[in-house]
Protein backbone atom coordinates (compact mmCIF):
# COMPACT_ATOMS: atom_id res chain seq x y z
CA UNK A 1 0.00 0.00 0.00
CA UNK A 2 1.51 3.57 -1.25
CA UNK A 3 2.19 6.80 1.18
CA UNK A 4 -1.11 7.91 -0.31
CA UNK A 5 -3.46 5.55 0.43
CA UNK A 6 -2.45 5.33 4.12
CA UNK A 7 -2.68 8.48 4.55
CA UNK A 8 -6.60 8.64 3.17
CA UNK A 9 -7.19 5.63 5.23
CA UNK A 10 -6.22 7.56 8.43
CA UNK A 11 -7.81 11.08 7.57
CA UNK A 12 -11.03 8.27 6.95
CA UNK A 13 -11.06 7.19 10.53
CA UNK A 14 -10.01 10.44 11.86
CA UNK A 15 -13.24 11.31 10.27
CA UNK A 16 -15.61 9.01 11.42
CA UNK A 17 -14.39 9.78 14.94
CA UNK A 18 -14.89 13.11 14.78
CA UNK A 19 -18.52 12.94 13.54
CA UNK A 20 -19.37 10.71 16.16
CA UNK A 21 -17.85 12.67 18.82
CA UNK A 22 -19.49 16.13 17.24
CA UNK A 23 -23.06 14.13 16.90
CA UNK A 24 -22.35 12.56 21.24
CA UNK A 25 -21.96 15.70 22.25
CA UNK A 26 -24.52 17.92 20.82
CA UNK A 27 -27.58 14.91 20.86
CA UNK A 28 -25.97 12.35 23.88
CA UNK A 29 -29.16 13.49 25.48
CA UNK A 30 -31.32 10.94 22.69
CA UNK A 31 -28.53 8.83 21.70
CA UNK A 32 -29.90 5.49 22.92
CA UNK A 33 -26.86 3.33 22.65
CA UNK A 34 -23.75 2.96 25.12
CA UNK A 35 -21.28 5.29 23.55
CA UNK A 36 -19.37 5.42 26.30
CA UNK A 37 -19.42 1.74 27.47
CA UNK A 38 -15.96 0.39 26.05
CA UNK A 39 -14.32 3.39 26.76
CA UNK A 40 -14.79 2.31 30.30
CA UNK A 41 -11.71 1.20 32.61
CA UNK A 42 -12.06 -1.73 34.42
CA UNK A 43 -12.67 -1.60 38.09
CA UNK A 44 -13.43 -4.41 40.54
CA UNK A 45 -16.13 -4.43 43.70
CA UNK A 46 -15.50 -3.64 46.57
CA UNK A 47 -15.93 -6.24 49.37
CA UNK A 48 -15.32 -6.28 53.00
CA UNK A 49 -13.54 -8.44 55.53
CA UNK A 50 -14.37 -8.00 58.75
CA UNK A 51 -13.60 -4.34 59.83
CA UNK A 52 -11.92 -3.94 56.40
CA UNK A 53 -12.50 -3.06 53.32
CA UNK A 54 -11.26 -4.84 50.18
CA UNK A 55 -10.83 -5.09 46.68
CA UNK A 56 -9.78 -7.30 44.25
CA UNK A 57 -6.50 -7.21 42.56
CA UNK A 58 -5.27 -7.87 39.05
CA UNK A 59 -4.46 -11.60 40.01
CA UNK A 60 -7.90 -11.88 40.38
CA UNK A 61 -7.50 -14.43 43.69
CA UNK A 62 -5.80 -11.83 45.51
CA UNK A 63 -7.08 -8.61 47.45
CA UNK A 64 -5.55 -5.73 49.16
CA UNK A 65 -7.31 -3.35 51.85
CA UNK A 66 -8.95 -0.24 50.42
CA UNK A 67 -8.69 3.01 52.80
CA UNK A 68 -10.98 5.66 51.63
CA UNK A 69 -9.84 9.44 51.25
CA UNK A 70 -12.98 10.93 49.64
CA UNK A 71 -14.83 13.72 49.03
CA UNK A 72 -18.75 14.69 49.11
CA UNK A 73 -20.90 16.70 46.44
CA UNK A 74 -24.46 16.10 46.34
CA UNK A 75 -25.29 18.46 43.93
CA UNK A 76 -23.99 16.30 41.18
CA UNK A 77 -27.48 14.94 39.71
CA UNK A 78 -28.49 17.97 39.54
CA UNK A 79 -25.33 19.79 37.79
CA UNK A 80 -25.80 16.64 35.08
CA UNK A 81 -28.93 17.61 33.76
CA UNK A 82 -27.34 20.65 31.11
CA UNK A 83 -24.77 20.93 28.83
CA UNK A 84 -22.75 24.15 30.82
CA UNK A 85 -23.06 22.43 34.29
CA UNK A 86 -22.19 19.32 33.17
CA UNK A 87 -18.28 20.51 32.88
CA UNK A 88 -18.84 21.27 36.65
CA UNK A 89 -19.47 17.02 37.28
CA UNK A 90 -16.49 15.83 34.98
CA UNK A 91 -13.98 18.98 36.14
CA UNK A 92 -14.85 17.72 40.35
CA UNK A 93 -14.32 13.76 39.43
CA UNK A 94 -10.67 15.24 37.79
CA UNK A 95 -9.70 17.01 40.50
CA UNK A 96 -11.08 14.61 42.96
CA UNK A 97 -8.91 12.18 41.18
CA UNK A 98 -5.75 13.97 40.98
CA UNK A 99 -5.62 14.41 44.54
CA UNK A 100 -5.71 10.83 45.00
CA UNK A 101 -9.06 10.87 46.12
CA UNK A 102 -10.82 7.24 45.44
CA UNK A 103 -14.72 7.76 46.86
CA UNK A 104 -17.34 10.35 46.33
CA UNK A 105 -21.20 10.47 47.77
CA UNK A 106 -23.78 12.12 46.43
CA UNK A 107 -27.67 12.40 46.27
CA UNK A 108 -29.27 10.10 44.28
CA UNK A 109 -32.85 11.23 45.29
CA UNK A 110 -34.74 14.70 44.53
CA UNK A 111 -38.30 14.02 45.26
CA UNK A 112 -41.24 16.55 44.53
CA UNK A 113 -43.22 18.55 41.97
CA UNK A 114 -39.82 20.85 40.80
CA UNK A 115 -38.33 21.43 37.35
CA UNK A 116 -35.58 18.92 38.17
CA UNK A 117 -36.98 16.51 40.53
CA UNK A 118 -36.27 12.69 39.81
CA UNK A 119 -39.48 11.25 41.26
CA UNK A 120 -42.33 13.77 40.64
CA UNK A 121 -44.79 11.27 42.44
CA UNK A 122 -44.10 7.66 43.61
CA UNK A 123 -43.06 5.37 41.25
CA UNK A 124 -42.94 8.49 38.75
CA UNK A 125 -40.16 9.67 37.22
CA UNK A 126 -37.99 12.34 35.56
CA UNK A 127 -36.19 10.33 32.29
CA UNK A 128 -34.17 13.53 32.30
CA UNK A 129 -33.12 13.20 35.34
CA UNK A 130 -32.46 10.00 35.89
CA UNK A 131 -30.35 10.73 32.55
CA UNK A 132 -27.80 12.90 34.84
CA UNK A 133 -27.39 10.34 37.43
CA UNK A 134 -26.30 8.02 34.60
CA UNK A 135 -23.59 10.81 33.10
CA UNK A 136 -22.51 10.94 36.99
CA UNK A 137 -21.68 7.47 37.29
CA UNK A 138 -20.03 7.63 33.60
CA UNK A 139 -17.87 10.01 34.66
CA UNK A 140 -16.98 8.89 37.76
CA UNK A 141 -15.44 5.22 36.40
CA UNK A 142 -14.25 7.49 33.68
CA UNK A 143 -11.97 8.71 36.09
CA UNK A 144 -11.84 6.05 38.28
CA UNK A 145 -14.10 7.26 41.55
CA UNK A 146 -16.50 5.21 43.31
CA UNK A 147 -19.74 6.60 44.36
CA UNK A 148 -21.85 6.10 47.31
CA UNK A 149 -24.97 6.95 46.29
CA UNK A 150 -27.84 8.37 48.74
CA UNK A 151 -31.47 6.95 48.75
CA UNK A 152 -33.20 8.95 50.45
CA UNK A 153 -33.22 12.74 52.76
CA UNK A 154 -33.67 12.70 56.32
CA UNK A 155 -33.70 16.55 55.93
CA UNK A 156 -36.54 18.43 53.62
CA UNK A 157 -34.07 19.34 51.49
CA UNK A 158 -34.50 17.93 48.26
CA UNK A 159 -38.06 16.54 49.18
CA UNK A 160 -36.70 14.38 51.84
CA UNK A 161 -39.10 12.09 53.85
CA UNK A 162 -41.53 14.49 54.44
CA UNK A 163 -42.35 14.42 50.66
CA UNK A 164 -43.46 10.63 51.49
CA UNK A 165 -45.65 11.55 54.25
CA UNK A 166 -47.10 14.48 51.79
CA UNK A 167 -47.75 11.95 49.15
CA UNK A 168 -49.41 9.61 51.11
CA UNK A 169 -51.65 12.12 52.45
CA UNK A 170 -52.69 13.35 49.19
CA UNK A 171 -53.66 10.17 47.82
CA UNK A 172 -56.23 9.62 51.28
CA UNK A 173 -54.13 7.65 53.56
CA UNK A 174 -54.52 7.92 56.85
CA UNK A 175 -50.95 8.53 58.16
CA UNK A 176 -50.17 10.69 61.19
CA UNK A 177 -48.46 13.87 60.27
CA UNK A 178 -45.46 13.27 62.15
CA UNK A 179 -42.39 12.89 59.57
CA UNK A 180 -41.72 9.51 61.79
CA UNK A 181 -44.60 8.24 59.37
CA UNK A 182 -41.97 7.69 56.82
CA UNK A 183 -40.89 4.54 59.32
CA UNK A 184 -43.80 2.76 60.15
CA UNK A 185 -46.60 3.21 57.52
CA UNK A 186 -47.00 -0.09 55.28
CA UNK A 187 -48.22 2.78 52.03
CA UNK A 188 -45.25 5.03 52.61
CA UNK A 189 -42.95 1.95 52.54
CA UNK A 190 -44.22 0.68 49.71
CA UNK A 191 -43.17 3.91 48.19
CA UNK A 192 -39.62 3.80 49.14
CA UNK A 193 -39.18 0.46 48.01
CA UNK A 194 -40.69 1.10 44.74
CA UNK A 195 -37.65 3.78 44.43
CA UNK A 196 -35.54 2.19 45.46
CA UNK A 197 -36.79 -0.74 42.66
CA UNK A 198 -36.44 1.92 39.75
CA UNK A 199 -32.92 3.11 40.63
CA UNK A 200 -30.92 0.05 41.67
CA UNK A 201 -31.98 -2.14 38.97
CA UNK A 202 -31.98 1.14 36.24
CA UNK A 203 -29.92 0.41 33.54
CA UNK A 204 -27.71 3.08 32.43
CA UNK A 205 -28.35 4.87 29.15
CA UNK A 206 -25.46 5.63 28.03
CA UNK A 207 -23.18 2.33 28.78
CA UNK A 208 -25.95 -0.08 28.69
CA UNK A 209 -25.01 -1.23 32.41
CA UNK A 210 -27.58 -1.85 34.91
CA UNK A 211 -26.43 0.16 38.33
CA UNK A 212 -26.76 -3.17 40.02
CA UNK A 213 -23.67 -4.20 38.21
CA UNK A 214 -21.82 -1.14 37.90
CA UNK A 215 -18.43 -1.23 39.85
CA UNK A 216 -18.23 2.72 39.94
CA UNK A 217 -20.83 2.09 42.41
CA UNK A 218 -19.13 1.76 45.94
CA UNK A 219 -21.91 1.41 48.23
CA UNK A 220 -25.96 2.18 48.21
CA UNK A 221 -26.94 4.42 51.83
CA UNK A 222 -30.32 3.87 52.95
CA UNK A 223 -30.96 7.22 53.90
CA UNK A 224 -29.02 10.33 54.94
CA UNK A 225 -28.71 11.33 58.80
CA UNK A 226 -31.85 9.66 59.75
CA UNK A 227 -33.20 10.87 62.41
CA UNK A 228 -36.82 10.62 64.49
CA UNK A 229 -39.52 13.37 65.46
CA UNK A 230 -39.81 11.26 68.77
CA UNK A 231 -37.38 8.85 70.51
CA UNK A 232 -40.55 6.78 70.77
CA UNK A 233 -40.36 5.95 66.77
CA UNK A 234 -36.76 4.71 67.61
CA UNK A 235 -37.84 0.89 67.64
CA UNK A 236 -40.00 2.12 64.05
CA UNK A 237 -36.89 3.43 62.72
CA UNK A 238 -34.65 -0.20 63.80
CA UNK A 239 -37.32 -1.86 61.90
CA UNK A 240 -36.76 0.01 59.25
CA UNK A 241 -33.70 -0.32 58.67
CA UNK A 242 -33.83 -4.23 58.82
CA UNK A 243 -36.45 -4.60 56.10
CA UNK A 244 -35.50 -2.00 53.80
CA UNK A 245 -31.42 -3.40 53.78
CA UNK A 246 -32.93 -7.30 53.53
CA UNK A 247 -34.87 -5.76 50.54
CA UNK A 248 -31.64 -3.40 48.88
CA UNK A 249 -29.68 -6.73 49.08
CA UNK A 250 -32.66 -8.76 47.46
CA UNK A 251 -31.92 -6.69 44.25
CA UNK A 252 -28.55 -6.01 44.69
CA UNK A 253 -26.12 -8.34 46.24
CA UNK A 254 -23.17 -7.44 45.00
CA UNK A 255 -22.46 -3.64 46.21
CA UNK A 256 -22.19 -2.74 50.05
CA UNK A 257 -24.87 -0.95 51.79
CA UNK A 258 -24.75 1.45 54.92
CA UNK A 259 -27.64 3.19 56.51
CA UNK A 260 -26.35 6.97 56.59
CA UNK A 261 -25.69 7.73 60.14
CA UNK A 262 -24.49 10.24 61.96
CA UNK A 263 -23.09 7.85 64.68
CA UNK A 264 -25.42 9.00 68.18
CA UNK A 265 -25.68 7.02 70.80
CA UNK A 266 -29.15 5.89 71.63
CA UNK A 267 -31.05 5.60 74.95
CA UNK A 268 -30.42 1.75 74.62
CA UNK A 269 -25.75 2.70 74.81
CA UNK A 270 -26.37 4.69 77.92
CA UNK A 271 -22.72 3.85 78.88
CA UNK A 272 -22.11 5.46 76.04
CA UNK A 273 -23.99 8.63 76.59
CA UNK A 274 -20.63 11.17 77.61
CA UNK A 275 -19.38 10.39 73.46
CA UNK A 276 -22.24 12.37 72.40
CA UNK A 277 -21.97 15.63 71.65
CA UNK A 278 -25.24 16.50 74.14
CA UNK A 279 -27.97 14.96 75.83
CA UNK A 280 -30.31 15.88 72.68
CA UNK A 281 -28.62 13.47 70.58
CA UNK A 282 -29.74 10.32 72.44
CA UNK A 283 -33.26 11.60 71.83
CA UNK A 284 -33.42 11.48 68.19
CA UNK A 285 -34.09 7.66 67.75
CA UNK A 286 -31.10 6.75 65.52
CA UNK A 287 -28.17 4.88 68.03
CA UNK A 288 -24.62 3.58 66.17
CA UNK A 289 -24.58 0.18 67.73
CA UNK A 290 -28.17 -0.88 67.23
CA UNK A 291 -28.31 0.01 63.84
CA UNK A 292 -25.40 -0.87 62.74
CA UNK A 293 -25.33 -3.91 63.64
CA UNK A 294 -28.30 -5.31 61.51
CA UNK A 295 -27.06 -8.30 59.24
CA UNK A 296 -27.37 -6.97 55.63
CA UNK A 297 -25.63 -3.20 57.11
CA UNK A 298 -21.73 -3.94 55.68
CA UNK A 299 -20.24 -1.08 57.26
CA UNK A 300 -21.02 1.82 59.63
CA UNK A 301 -21.22 5.20 58.43
CA UNK A 302 -20.50 8.14 61.55
CA UNK A 303 -20.44 12.14 60.68
CA UNK A 304 -18.89 14.79 62.43
CA UNK A 305 -19.40 18.54 62.51
CA UNK A 306 -17.87 19.64 65.83
CA UNK A 307 -18.81 23.36 65.28
CA UNK A 308 -21.84 22.71 64.33
CA UNK A 309 -22.50 20.06 67.56
CA UNK A 310 -20.92 21.99 70.20
CA UNK A 311 -20.75 25.96 69.08
CA UNK A 312 -19.89 27.42 72.35
CA UNK A 313 -17.15 25.06 72.47
CA UNK A 314 -13.12 26.64 72.03
CA UNK A 315 -11.08 25.06 69.22
CA UNK A 316 -9.34 22.96 72.38
CA UNK A 317 -12.84 21.56 73.43
CA UNK A 318 -13.63 20.84 69.88
CA UNK A 319 -10.35 19.14 69.37
CA UNK A 320 -10.71 17.26 72.73
CA UNK A 321 -14.01 16.14 71.49
CA UNK A 322 -13.46 14.88 68.07
CA UNK A 323 -10.78 12.81 69.27
CA UNK A 324 -13.44 10.95 72.04
CA UNK A 325 -15.57 10.75 69.11
CA UNK A 326 -13.64 8.94 66.77
CA UNK A 327 -11.81 7.05 69.10
CA UNK A 328 -15.17 5.72 70.66
CA UNK A 329 -16.63 4.64 67.06
CA UNK A 330 -13.26 3.21 65.78
CA UNK A 331 -13.13 0.68 69.09
CA UNK A 332 -16.96 -0.01 68.70
CA UNK A 333 -16.57 -1.06 65.16
CA UNK A 334 -13.52 -2.98 65.71
CA UNK A 335 -14.66 -4.99 68.80
CA UNK A 336 -18.38 -4.84 69.05
CA UNK A 337 -19.67 -4.37 65.56
CA UNK A 338 -16.64 -5.93 63.68
CA UNK A 339 -17.62 -4.11 60.77
CA UNK A 340 -15.44 -1.19 59.34
CA UNK A 341 -16.17 2.54 59.99
CA UNK A 342 -16.37 5.01 57.59
CA UNK A 343 -16.53 9.15 58.58
CA UNK A 344 -18.85 9.59 55.93
CA UNK A 345 -19.16 13.93 56.41
CA UNK A 346 -16.80 15.81 58.29
CA UNK A 347 -17.29 19.05 58.36
CA UNK A 348 -15.61 22.35 59.33
CA UNK A 349 -15.64 26.40 58.43
CA UNK A 350 -12.97 27.85 57.60
CA UNK A 351 -12.06 30.26 60.68
CA UNK A 352 -8.75 31.74 61.41
CA UNK A 353 -7.55 33.36 64.04
CA UNK A 354 -5.15 35.77 63.52
CA UNK A 355 -1.73 33.72 63.89
CA UNK A 356 -1.86 29.99 63.34
CA UNK A 357 -3.55 27.99 61.27
CA UNK A 358 -6.92 27.60 60.18
CA UNK A 359 -9.28 25.38 62.49
CA UNK A 360 -10.36 23.46 60.05
CA UNK A 361 -7.13 22.57 58.96
CA UNK A 362 -6.02 21.71 62.60
CA UNK A 363 -9.34 19.47 62.94
CA UNK A 364 -8.94 17.74 58.97
CA UNK A 365 -5.48 16.66 60.57
CA UNK A 366 -6.63 15.05 63.10
CA UNK A 367 -9.54 13.58 61.07
CA UNK A 368 -7.26 11.73 58.97
CA UNK A 369 -4.55 11.06 61.32
CA UNK A 370 -7.30 9.19 63.53
CA UNK A 371 -7.53 7.09 60.13
CA UNK A 372 -4.19 6.63 59.26
CA UNK A 373 -3.59 5.34 62.93
CA UNK A 374 -5.67 2.69 62.51
CA UNK A 375 -5.20 2.12 58.96
CA UNK A 376 -1.73 1.15 60.06
CA UNK A 377 -2.90 -0.85 62.89
CA UNK A 378 -5.51 -2.60 60.33
CA UNK A 379 -8.29 -1.76 62.55
CA UNK A 380 -11.79 -0.83 61.96
CA UNK A 381 -11.19 3.06 61.26
CA UNK A 382 -11.71 2.70 57.30
CA UNK A 383 -11.39 6.31 55.57
CA UNK A 384 -12.77 10.32 55.93
CA UNK A 385 -15.13 11.93 53.12
CA UNK A 386 -14.75 15.50 53.56
CA UNK A 387 -17.68 17.92 53.15
CA UNK A 388 -18.32 19.48 51.09
CA UNK A 389 -16.03 19.94 47.52
CA UNK A 390 -17.06 22.43 44.65
CA UNK A 391 -15.71 23.66 41.91
CA UNK A 392 -15.52 27.65 40.61
CA UNK A 393 -18.82 29.18 40.20
CA UNK A 394 -20.83 27.19 41.89
CA UNK A 395 -22.46 29.93 45.17
CA UNK A 396 -25.86 28.30 44.62
CA UNK A 397 -24.36 25.07 46.68
CA UNK A 398 -22.22 26.49 49.03
CA UNK A 399 -22.73 26.47 52.61
CA UNK A 400 -20.09 27.00 55.55
CA UNK A 401 -18.17 23.86 55.21
CA UNK A 402 -17.84 23.71 51.43
CA UNK A 403 -14.35 24.58 49.60
CA UNK A 404 -13.00 24.93 46.28
CA UNK A 405 -9.88 22.74 47.26
CA UNK A 406 -7.30 24.54 44.97
CA UNK A 407 -8.19 27.87 46.70
CA UNK A 408 -6.84 26.78 49.86
CA UNK A 409 -3.51 25.30 49.41
CA UNK A 410 -3.17 24.05 52.91
CA UNK A 411 -6.06 22.13 53.05
CA UNK A 412 -5.23 20.79 49.47
CA UNK A 413 -2.00 19.62 50.29
CA UNK A 414 -3.36 17.60 53.71
CA UNK A 415 -5.66 15.96 51.62
CA UNK A 416 -3.05 14.95 49.01
CA UNK A 417 -0.76 14.10 51.74
CA UNK A 418 -3.88 11.46 53.37
CA UNK A 419 -4.47 9.88 49.84
CA UNK A 420 -0.85 9.23 49.25
CA UNK A 421 0.01 7.85 52.63
CA UNK A 422 -3.87 5.66 52.71
CA UNK A 423 -2.31 4.28 49.35
CA UNK A 424 0.92 3.05 50.62
CA UNK A 425 -0.77 1.18 53.22
CA UNK A 426 -3.59 -0.31 51.43
CA UNK A 427 -1.38 -1.79 48.81
CA UNK A 428 0.78 -3.01 51.91
CA UNK A 429 -2.28 -5.36 52.67
CA UNK A 430 -2.19 -8.02 49.99
CA UNK A 431 -3.19 -11.51 50.89
CA UNK A 432 -4.31 -14.49 49.27
CA UNK A 433 -7.53 -15.32 50.13
CA UNK A 434 -10.78 -15.55 47.93
CA UNK A 435 -12.87 -12.83 47.43
CA UNK A 436 -16.29 -13.63 47.94
CA UNK A 437 -18.99 -12.40 44.66
CA UNK A 438 -21.12 -11.02 46.88
CA UNK A 439 -19.38 -8.68 48.44
CA UNK A 440 -17.65 -10.00 51.11
CA UNK A 441 -14.50 -10.90 51.43
CA UNK A 442 -13.66 -14.58 52.90
CA UNK A 443 -10.85 -14.94 55.12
Amino acid sequence: MNLHLKHIKVYHVLGIFSLVSILYYNFHDHIQFPVYYTWQPKMSFVGVNSTRFMIKTSSKTCFEDFYVNGWNSYWLMQDSLNGPSKSRVSEMMKRGAQMGMTVCRTWAFSDGDSPNALQVSPGVFNERVFKGLDYVIVEARRHRIRLILSLVNNLNAFGGKAQYVRWAKEAGINVSSSSDSFFSNAVIKKYYKDYVKAVVTRRNSLTGVKYSEEPAIFAWELINEPRCESSSSAPALENWITEMAAYVKSLDPKHLLTVGLEGFYGFKTTEKSTVNPGKWAASLGSDFIQNSAIENIDFASVHAYPHSWIPHSDLDGMVDYLSNWMDAHIKDGQEVLKKPVLFSEFGSPLRKKLEGPYDRDILLKQVYDKIYESAKKREAGAGVLIWQLLVEGMKQYRDEFSLVAREHPSTYNLIVQQSSRLKNISSQGNANRKFHHIGRCLA
